[in-house]
């Protein structure tokens, strides 16, 4: 923790710098009041001097101010440095989770980055403040609140040596206590949160299949588990504030009860006394500061550690340099072969195929062929683990990622919308399109009428609102969108992962004339399930097991390839 906090708090050292002298003149104000206060009552009142009350009752207010006003500043430089430190840590976390290949998200998983990304942050972020604001401030006023008060009278000195280490055995037994329960906590917020977001995406399936009360059980049960945790926090925090309470209430009674007797026998005069008692409390608060920090900090150290394994985790697919200015479009792939870490069987296995611009490639094959995952090898999604994928005789691993994006436009097999609008949606892929070019990619992708006819909150056509994730269009519609949107991008080579599996039979063969029309200069790949998507393409591969086991057109494979003609008698009743 201490680690990472000194990485990311670096750039902000001036600020924290401000914060330790502003807390020295805090902390130096503080103590100085009450030796102020004891002269007040021993020269002023005790003598009836008006003069001595009123100039150290001058002196008092403008200390007070000056602490005042460098308490404030020192809090303002607190938070700053506190909040941008957390700021930067969430970028960090953003930008290393934006490199992670598909199989290293799913290592995380969705639920624990978000928690990382915001909860986790958050912790680090409370200590940080918390530290700059009394960590600081506690050991000075400790120390100074010692000194001030054996000056003040060291025959009392005993009860600050008799009530720290009761309040610290305290606030320590009841850190002891917590640490366990507050890494529950982290995982149990994890779990919140995947169980929510789980239910939230699959709220169509979980009402089809009426297992709503089922659902709400699976979070109910979660959402239980982080309340009993928090409500354990809760039962020590409710006991350790009465006990600290309690100390100092009798380490007040024991100041005025040995104090008086000392005042009467003429060892120590009232004020004295009575700055002694102020010093004695400014003691024990100081270390109840500290070692609430201290009870804090098991919680941030947890935090800490998983924000650690997202930024120790180097992304798989590292960054090219090359540029793709002139880029035609030629693919290959050369021996590529893929499998996932730890995996017995390989993914795919020794594909090889071209695919040159104005060529429509069809992928056809049952489920679990690895059909995604050869065109998820194109955009750098993932590497190959042997064998080469390139564009134009340059393998895709040497391109940026910025220049493999302008060049390779995937609609995958989830189509995904975001919140926002038409427009914007279409225009993700290429921000500066104009209204005339997103319209043109929506009439090629047989999504201009349902547009023109769409209307939400007011707004019509383009400026009409996406829900998140497209859940308030169909799922033809939105494949449609998802389509349009890579259109608009105009790039080199196009990927389609069985976009068009929601689409009906009429909608599929306009979009697929007008997409022979439209990128004649392109070169397409197409992954489907049903047969006429891809019968009239250029070339279909046939996979099976990971493998291409058969290739050539359609009229060849329906004579020639067992594979393809179970699949056309799958779906046409004969071969």
């Amino acid at each position: 923790m201490l680690k990472l906090l000194a990485r990311f708090g670096r750039p902000y050292l001036g600020h924290i710098l401000a914060v330790i002298a502003l807390q020295l003149l805090t902390v130096g104000a503080i103590l100085f009041l009450p030796a102020l206060n004891a002269q007040i009552i021993d020269d002023g009142i005790a003598t009836g001097d008006t003069g001595v009350i009123w100039n150290l009752g001058g002196i008092m207010l403008a200390v007070a101010f000056a602490q005042l006003a460098a308490a404030i500043a020192s809090v303002w430089f607190a938070a700053r440095s506190a909040m941008s430190i957390g700021h930067d840590l969430r970028a960090a976390i953003f930008r290393r989770v934006s490199g992670f290949s598909s199989y290293q998200m799913s290592q995380f998983g969705p639920a624990t980055l978000i928690t990382r990304a915001t909860n986790d942050v958050q912790q680090l972020q409370m200590v940080t403040l918390m530290s700059l604001s009394m960590l600081v401030m506690a050991p000075i006023m400790a120390a100074g609140g010692v000194v001030m008060a054996l000056r003040e009278d060291a025959g009392l000195s005993w009860l600050v040596w008799a009530a720290v280490p009761v309040i610290v055995v305290i606030m320590v037994g009841a850190g002891l206590k917590m640490m366990p329960l507050f890494r529950q906590m982290q995982e149990a917020i994890d779990d919140v949160n995947h169980t929510l977001r789980e239910q939230i995406t699959g709220m169509r399936v979980v009402r089809a299949f009426v297992r709503e009360d089922y659902e709400a059980k699976r979070f109910t049960k979660a959402n239980q588990h982080l309340a009993d945790l928090a409500v354990g926090v809760g039962k020590i925090f409710v006991l350790l504030f009465p006990l600290i309470s309690l100390v100092l209430h009798i380490a007040t009674a024991a100041v005025l009860w040995f104090g008086g007797m000392r005042v009467a026998d003429g060892l120590v005069e009232v004020g004295s006394l009575t700055a002694f008692m102020q010093y004695l409390l400014q003691i024990l608060m100081a270390v109840m500061m500290a070692t609430m920090i201290f009870l804090m900090i098991p919680r941030a150290m947890v935090a800490a550690k998983r924000i650690n394994e997202v930024l120790a985790t180097e992304p798989e697919l590292t960054e090219g340099t090359r540029e793709a200015d002139d880029v035609a479009g030629h693919l290959e792939f050369k021996n590529v072969s893929f499998s996932y870490p730890g995996a017995d069987e390989p993914v795919l296995e020794d594909i090889s195929f071209t695919a040159a611009p104005g060529q429509t490639i069809g992928i056809i094959g049952s489920t679990g062929s690895g059909k995604t995952t050869l065109l998820n090898l194109i955009p750098r999604l993932i590497d190959t683990s042997a064998g080469q994928v390139l564009i134009d005789d340059v393998p895709v691993a040497e391109y940026s990622r910025a220049a493999l994006s302008k060049v390779v436009g995937m609609v995958p097999q989830k189509a995904y919308l975001f919140s926002g609008t038409v427009a914007s949606n279409v225009r993700f892929g290429a921000p500066n399109a104009s209204n005339d070019d997103v319209w043109h990619a929506l009439e090629t992708a047989q999504a201009r009428d349902f547009v023109i006819a769409r209307e939400t909150n007011g707004a019509t056509g383009l400026e009409s609102t996406i829900a998140q994730g497209g859940t308030d269009v169909s799922g033809g519609q939105r494949q449609r969108l998802a389509i349009g949107r890579t259109l608009a991008a105009a790039p080199k080579i196009y990927v389609f992962d069985d976009s068009f599996s929601a689409l009906d039979a009429t909608t599929d063969a306009a979009l697929r004339d007008a997409l022979a029309e439209q990128l004649s200069h392109a070169t397409i790949l197409i992954v489907a399930q049903r047969v006429a998507t891809i019968q009239d393409a250029d070339h279909i591969l046939v996979m099976e097991h990971g493998r291409i086991v058969d290739a050539g057109t359609h009229d060849y494979l329906s004579e020639t390839s067992t594979v393809y003609q179970q699949i056309v008698a799958s779906q046409v009743g004969h071969v």
